[in-house]
Protein backbone atom coordinates (compact mmCIF):
# COMPACT_ATOMS: atom_id res chain seq x y z
CA UNK A 1 0.00 0.00 0.00
CA UNK A 2 2.82 2.42 0.91
CA UNK A 3 4.69 1.66 -2.33
CA UNK A 4 1.61 2.47 -4.41
CA UNK A 5 0.83 5.63 -2.44
CA UNK A 6 4.40 6.94 -2.46
CA UNK A 7 4.73 6.30 -6.22
CA UNK A 8 1.47 8.20 -6.77
CA UNK A 9 2.61 11.07 -4.53
CA UNK A 10 5.84 11.33 -6.54
CA UNK A 11 3.99 11.00 -9.85
CA UNK A 12 6.02 7.96 -10.87
CA UNK A 13 5.22 4.38 -11.93
CA UNK A 14 7.21 2.22 -9.52
CA UNK A 15 8.21 2.34 -5.87
CA UNK A 16 10.22 -0.47 -4.29
CA UNK A 17 10.37 -0.46 -0.50
CA UNK A 18 13.78 -1.38 0.95
CA UNK A 19 15.43 -1.51 4.37
CA UNK A 20 16.97 1.97 4.25
CA UNK A 21 18.34 4.69 1.99
CA UNK A 22 21.76 3.05 1.79
CA UNK A 23 20.18 -0.14 0.46
CA UNK A 24 18.22 1.95 -2.03
CA UNK A 25 21.39 3.50 -3.47
CA UNK A 26 23.29 0.21 -3.52
CA UNK A 27 20.45 -1.67 -5.23
CA UNK A 28 20.16 1.03 -7.90
CA UNK A 29 23.90 1.01 -8.62
CA UNK A 30 24.13 -2.80 -8.74
CA UNK A 31 21.03 -3.10 -10.91
CA UNK A 32 22.49 -0.61 -13.38
CA UNK A 33 25.69 -2.65 -13.62
CA UNK A 34 27.99 -0.13 -11.93
CA UNK A 35 31.13 -2.10 -11.12
CA UNK A 36 34.90 -2.14 -10.73
CA UNK A 37 36.67 0.40 -12.93
CA UNK A 38 33.64 2.68 -13.21
CA UNK A 39 33.45 6.20 -11.82
CA UNK A 40 30.40 7.88 -10.30
CA UNK A 41 30.27 11.63 -9.71
CA UNK A 42 28.75 12.90 -6.45
CA UNK A 43 29.35 15.34 -3.60
CA UNK A 44 31.49 14.88 -0.49
CA UNK A 45 29.21 16.75 1.94
CA UNK A 46 26.51 14.07 1.99
CA UNK A 47 26.14 11.31 4.55
CA UNK A 48 28.68 8.54 3.83
CA UNK A 49 26.03 6.27 2.27
CA UNK A 50 26.22 8.03 -1.08
CA UNK A 51 29.94 7.50 -1.60
CA UNK A 52 30.05 4.25 0.39
CA UNK A 53 27.61 2.48 -1.95
CA UNK A 54 29.67 3.54 -4.97
CA UNK A 55 32.74 1.97 -3.37
CA UNK A 56 30.80 -1.16 -2.37
CA UNK A 57 30.06 -1.72 -6.06
CA UNK A 58 33.78 -1.50 -6.81
CA UNK A 59 33.44 1.85 -8.52
CA UNK A 60 35.30 5.05 -7.64
CA UNK A 61 33.46 8.07 -6.21
CA UNK A 62 34.53 11.30 -7.92
CA UNK A 63 33.76 14.26 -5.72
CA UNK A 64 32.44 17.60 -6.95
CA UNK A 65 32.29 20.79 -4.92
CA UNK A 66 28.96 22.21 -3.80
CA UNK A 67 27.00 25.34 -4.56
CA UNK A 68 27.73 27.56 -1.52
CA UNK A 69 24.15 28.86 -1.33
CA UNK A 70 22.23 25.56 -1.45
CA UNK A 71 24.85 22.93 -0.47
CA UNK A 72 23.92 20.82 -3.49
CA UNK A 73 26.24 19.76 -6.31
CA UNK A 74 27.81 22.65 -8.24
CA UNK A 75 26.62 21.98 -11.79
CA UNK A 76 29.30 24.29 -13.19
CA UNK A 77 32.09 21.92 -12.14
CA UNK A 78 30.60 18.56 -13.15
CA UNK A 79 31.59 18.37 -16.80
CA UNK A 80 35.32 18.85 -16.12
CA UNK A 81 35.26 15.66 -13.99
CA UNK A 82 33.57 13.44 -16.60
CA UNK A 83 35.91 10.83 -18.10
CA UNK A 84 35.52 7.73 -20.26
CA UNK A 85 35.11 5.77 -16.99
CA UNK A 86 32.21 7.89 -15.71
CA UNK A 87 28.96 5.91 -15.67
CA UNK A 88 26.65 7.96 -13.46
CA UNK A 89 26.05 11.17 -11.56
CA UNK A 90 24.42 11.14 -8.13
CA UNK A 91 23.31 14.61 -7.08
CA UNK A 92 22.23 14.78 -3.45
CA UNK A 93 19.22 16.95 -2.69
CA UNK A 94 19.75 18.37 0.82
CA UNK A 95 17.61 20.07 3.45
CA UNK A 96 14.53 19.87 1.24
CA UNK A 97 16.33 21.73 -1.55
CA UNK A 98 16.95 20.11 -4.90
CA UNK A 99 20.06 20.40 -7.01
CA UNK A 100 19.69 22.01 -10.45
CA UNK A 101 18.34 18.75 -11.80
CA UNK A 102 17.41 20.09 -15.23
CA UNK A 103 21.03 21.06 -15.96
CA UNK A 104 22.36 17.80 -14.52
CA UNK A 105 19.93 15.83 -16.68
CA UNK A 106 21.15 17.68 -19.77
CA UNK A 107 24.77 16.77 -18.91
CA UNK A 108 23.82 13.12 -18.36
CA UNK A 109 22.08 12.94 -21.73
CA UNK A 110 24.99 14.67 -23.46
CA UNK A 111 27.50 12.16 -22.03
CA UNK A 112 25.22 9.10 -21.94
CA UNK A 113 25.38 8.78 -18.14
CA UNK A 114 22.90 7.43 -15.62
CA UNK A 115 21.28 10.07 -13.42
CA UNK A 116 20.57 8.68 -9.96
CA UNK A 117 18.98 11.10 -7.50
CA UNK A 118 19.73 10.81 -3.78
CA UNK A 119 16.52 12.18 -2.30
CA UNK A 120 17.09 11.10 1.30
CA UNK A 121 16.41 14.67 2.47
CA UNK A 122 14.05 15.90 -0.22
CA UNK A 123 10.81 13.94 -0.07
CA UNK A 124 8.30 15.63 -2.40
CA UNK A 125 10.54 18.68 -2.84
CA UNK A 126 10.26 20.58 -6.13
CA UNK A 127 12.63 22.55 -8.34
CA UNK A 128 11.05 24.51 -11.22
CA UNK A 129 7.95 22.26 -10.90
CA UNK A 130 10.13 19.11 -11.15
CA UNK A 131 9.54 16.73 -8.24
CA UNK A 132 12.51 15.20 -6.46
CA UNK A 133 13.35 11.77 -7.80
CA UNK A 134 11.47 12.01 -11.08
CA UNK A 135 14.21 13.06 -13.50
CA UNK A 136 16.80 10.29 -13.28
CA UNK A 137 16.71 6.60 -14.17
CA UNK A 138 16.04 5.83 -10.49
CA UNK A 139 16.05 7.64 -7.16
CA UNK A 140 16.74 6.69 -3.56
CA UNK A 141 14.84 7.80 -0.46
CA UNK A 142 15.51 7.29 3.24
CA UNK A 143 12.84 7.25 5.93
CA UNK A 144 15.26 7.29 8.86
CA UNK A 145 13.54 9.03 11.81
CA UNK A 146 15.58 12.24 11.37
CA UNK A 147 14.70 12.69 7.69
CA UNK A 148 12.12 15.07 6.22
CA UNK A 149 9.68 12.13 6.04
CA UNK A 150 10.78 9.83 8.83
CA UNK A 151 9.51 6.48 10.04
CA UNK A 152 9.49 5.04 13.57
CA UNK A 153 12.53 3.02 12.57
CA UNK A 154 14.69 2.73 9.47
CA UNK A 155 13.24 2.43 5.98
CA UNK A 156 13.92 3.34 2.40
CA UNK A 157 12.50 3.32 -1.10
CA UNK A 158 13.50 3.44 -4.74
CA UNK A 159 11.38 5.08 -7.41
CA UNK A 160 11.63 4.73 -11.18
CA UNK A 161 9.57 4.88 -14.36
CA UNK A 162 11.66 2.13 -16.00
CA UNK A 163 9.67 -1.14 -15.94
CA UNK A 164 12.62 -3.45 -16.60
CA UNK A 165 14.86 -1.73 -14.06
CA UNK A 166 12.05 -1.78 -11.47
CA UNK A 167 11.72 -5.54 -11.95
CA UNK A 168 15.51 -6.09 -11.55
CA UNK A 169 15.67 -3.87 -8.48
CA UNK A 170 12.67 -5.57 -6.86
CA UNK A 171 14.24 -9.00 -7.45
CA UNK A 172 17.56 -7.78 -6.02
CA UNK A 173 15.85 -6.21 -3.00
CA UNK A 174 13.95 -9.44 -2.35
CA UNK A 175 17.07 -11.58 -2.90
Amino acid sequence: SFENNFAAACGIKHCIGVGNGTDALYIILKSLGITSGDEVITVANSWISTSETISQCGAKPVFIDIDPDYYTIDVNTIEEKITSKTKAIIPVHLYGQMAEIDKISTLCKKHNLFLIEDCAQAHLAEYKTIKAGTTGIASAFSFYPGKNLGAYGDGGAIITNDDSLANRMRMFANH
